[in-house]
């Protein structure tokens, strides 16, 4: 993995909690194969370069969900994960 990538993931790590305009999530789990990322992201596979499975949790009934977003300076690290 570059480390393109790497910055574009953050400190998204498995049990990393984030928060965002979006909400805050919990990240399940990191996908860093293309292949896999591009078919949960429904995305072409020369597109998807990774994909971060998260559960929101500020919703009682929040599902897990994939997203490919890129981290940037509007997202804030609530709680740090484990290692990649």
């Amino acid at each position: 993995m570059t480390t393109e990538i790497l910055a574009q993931i953050g400190p998204r790590t498995a049990g990393a909690i984030y928060q965002n305009s979006d909400g805050a999530f919990e990240v399940l789990a990191l996908v860093t194969d293309p292949a896999e990322a591009a078919r949960l992201l429904n995305r072409r596979p020369e597109v998807a370069r990774f994909a971060v499975i998260v559960r929101d949790v500020l919703r009682a009934d929040g599902q897990p969900f994939a997203v490919g977003s890129v981290w940037t300076a509007s997202d804030r690290l609530v709680r740090a994960g484990g290692a990649r």
